[in-house]
């Protein structure tokens, strides 16, 4: 893998700039991983994807939330993303560790393209009913499902394993930046337009600029599982997360403490009824978490955590639960942004440790599965935690749905501290892939 400087790959030079020097030394500097061509592009890929997934997710939540006014149908927009995810998991994984992983994501976003598009028709066709928006956004759903296993096992081939823990960093950084940037321009333009249809057009376009980065990539992976289909390959990764219970722990920790704390999905409700500050106001609430993620990205990315990472996480995820109280007891929009900030910045040393944990301890032939496996997880605190929310805030009323669930985070954080010492104890991110058996062979 040299780095390269042909005219080919400037749109991942100007979303991820690399540093002057030509290649990594053998004291690399924060910046080393960007010396690699596929990983500039890829992080460009990632860049652009995200951005059009979250401008689709801002305008989905106006949209629904304005033909229903229901928490409820809000919920239900996480559930019909979360269950194909469930339902597809182990097939998923089992491709991204059979077929080469840059395919998949290509092919991926050229789906995901096609379904902007439908998003699109929905919205001058279904003026008043939202089950089209469901079904839509149930293959969007599967099409990401296919993507975020092979784009994260992909990752630890792009550059050398002393370089990955920068890279990881450097990628949720570049994730957080797509993550501001994504919701603010797709509240603007509903605004703007004054419907959703914009968002879904240009949606469509984006990931369609993603796919054709994706095909200038020149990383083959290959077929990385050489055995045939079967039970044993296909829970492989099921059984190698269960007996790491590091993995295990981390993963699960920011499963229950996301699908209780998470407030994202209400975020249309708290725009339009209690803060009262319309779509544009929406876009900016929902980029606000990845302001303070992105900050502290970009400060592990320069200072790694070295000691005392178990401990670090448990603490931050503490703090996630306590400034998630803040947000939804807060009435000013100022506190509120800062509430949110603090709730992805917080969440950010538990996504590093997370991601780096499960990459780096797991064996090449596997990553596919076994991100496939975390992806369930996240997908179940994101979407699910959505579900629950909507229907907590029906119970209850949003406020209160908001409150206790960050209290919860809180109380899991205190479970998890007794029940998992393994995650407590973890002084470092220096496990290795071959020091765990591959599950299944």
């Amino acid at each position: 893998m040299q780095p390269s400087r042909r005219a080919a790959d400037w749109p991942a030079r100007i979303i991820c700039p690399i540093p002057h020097a030509s290649m990594p030394t053998a004291k690399p500097s924060a910046r080393a991983a960007f010396a690699y061509r596929d990983f500039r592009l890829y992080m460009a890929v990632r860049f652009l994807g995200t951005v059009a997934n979250l401008m689709l997710s801002v305008a989905v939540g106006w949209e629904v939330y304005e033909r229903t006014r229901s928490p409820y149908a809000l919920g239900l927009v996480g559930f019909f993303q979360f269950l194909p995810a469930v339902l597809l998991s182990l097939v998923t994984g089992h491709v991204a560790d059979r077929y080469d992983r840059r395919a998949v994501v290509g092919v991926c976003y050229g789906a995901l393209a096609g379904v902007s598009l439908l998003l699109y028709v929905q919205n001058h066709v279904a003026v008043h009913v939202v089950w089209p928006i469901y079904s839509v956004m149930a293959l969007f759903a599967v099409a990401r499902a296919f993507a975020q296993p092979a784009g994260q096992a992909l990752v630890p081939d792009l550059v050398p394993a002393e370089h990955f823990s920068g890279a990881v960093a450097w990628g949720s950084s570049v994730f957080e930046a797509a993550a501001i940037s994504g919701p603010a321009l797709g509240g603007w333009i509903y605004s703007a337009s004054g419907r959703a249809s914009g968002v879904y057009l240009l949606g469509a376009g984006i990931y369609l600029v993603a796919m054709s980065l994706i095909s200038r990539m020149r990383i083959t992976t290959g077929r990385m599982e050489k055995r045939g289909i079967s039970t044993s390959t296909l829970l492989a990764g099921v059984v190698y997360v269960w007996e790491n219970k590091v993995i295990l722990g981390s993963i699960t920790l920011d499963l229950f403490a996301v699908l209780f704390g998470g407030a994202v999905a209400l975020l249309p409700v708290y725009a339009h009824d209690i803060l009262k500050v319309g779509p544009v106001g929406l876009g900016v609430l929902r980029s606000a978490p990845s302001v303070g993620a992105g900050a502290v990205a970009i400060f592990l990315a320069f200072y790694p955590l070295k000691r005392r990472v178990g401990v670090t996480m448990l603490a931050c995820v503490a703090v996630f639960g306590l400034a998630t109280v803040a947000f939804g007891l807060s009435r000013s929009f100022a506190l509120s942004l800062a509430a949110l900030a603090v709730v992805g910045a917080s969440d950010m040393v538990s996504v590093v440790v997370r991601q780096t944990l499960v990459q780096i301890a797991t064996p090449g032939a596997m990553r596919g599965r076994v991100s496939a496996v975390n992806q369930v997880f996240i997908g179940a605190s994101n979407e699910l935690g959505e579900l629950e929310s909507g229907m907590t805030a029906g119970w209850f009323g949003t406020v209160p749905s908001v409150v206790l669930g960050g209290v919860a985070a809180v109380v899991v954080v205190v479970f998890y501290a007794i029940r998992f010492p393994e995650l407590r104890k973890v002084e470092n991110l220096e496990l290795q892939a071959e020091s765990a058996p591959v599950a299944g062979g």
